[in-house]
């Protein structure tokens, strides 16, 4: 039968797009979230409601924090990852799910004051570790989140 294709009815091809619109996404290694990649909150907030377990709860705390420090943030998911910048200026944070902990990548985060505990092999960039039963300083973290937006941000 070389030559041939098959035909869909549009029944079918309406039930294959429902039932991969409504398709939980798929955890990768470390239980990170794989997203499409997209524009704007409903990619983040996507990628939010499918962190396993704890890691939702500081997702969305996370998420919360960031936009009522800076409001007008821009947000979007790329590698699997929820961003934050500023328009026109790059992306000043990032959140990546690992399998104990949910890691905040600040970009220029060597600048900030006090400099956020966790080192990198990228010179600017800092990171603070959240693991499950840790007490996220919210007033810290907030504090970085504003001076972190007023940085230039990482061209992705």
């Amino acid at each position: 039968m070389a030559g041939k294709t098959r035909k869909t009815s549009a029944k079918g091809a309406k039930r294959s797009a429902a039932k991969r619109g409504s398709a939980k996404p798929r955890l990768l290694a470390g239980g990170n979230p794989q997203i499409a990649k997209g524009y704007g909150d409903a990619p983040v907030q996507t990628y939010i409601a499918a962190m396993p377990g704890w890691k939702r709860d500081v997702g969305r705390k996370l998420d919360a924090l960031i936009v009522r420090a800076v409001p007008g943030v821009h947000k979007a998911v790329k590698w699997n990852s929820p961003l934050y910048g500023m328009e026109g200026d790059g992306w000043f944070l990032g959140i990546h799910v690992f399998t104990r902990y949910v890691k905040v990548a600040f970009f220029r985060g060597a600048s900030l004051h006090p400099v956020p505990p966790g080192e990198s092999k990228q010179q600017h960039t800092r990171y603070l570790d959240i693991h499950e039963n840790d007490e996220l300083d919210e007033a810290q973290f907030t504090a970085w989140v504003k001076q972190a937006s007023q940085l230039p941000g990482e061209r992705m």
